[in-house]
């Protein structure tokens, strides 16, 4: 009798164990595909700030240039009278 239940008990934390370890890689799955979200999304976001930034210095860049441009026109008429 008590081989019997000796035999139920490991068999029955052997089905705890699989059932533990089951549980595990499915969370655990989860876990990498959500951590694959949120690295996308950062990417993407990271991606937007960049273009944003470099649309911003490409407008500064052209204010730049055309107010150096005006200087120079205004000197140069200044300059021939």
């Amino acid at each position: 009798m008590l081989i019997i239940r000796i035999k139920h008990m490991k068999k029955v934390v052997v089905l705890f164990a699989l059932a533990g370890l089951a549980l595990t890689t499915s969370c655990g799955k989860k876990e990498v595909e959500q951590t694959e979200e949120v690295i996308e999304t950062q990417v993407e976001e990271t991606e937007e700030v960049i273009d944003e930034s470099v649309e911003e210095l490409d407008e500064a860049v052209e204010e730049a240039v055309d107010s150096v441009e005006q200087t120079v026109e205004e000197v140069t008429e200044e300059i021939n009278g």
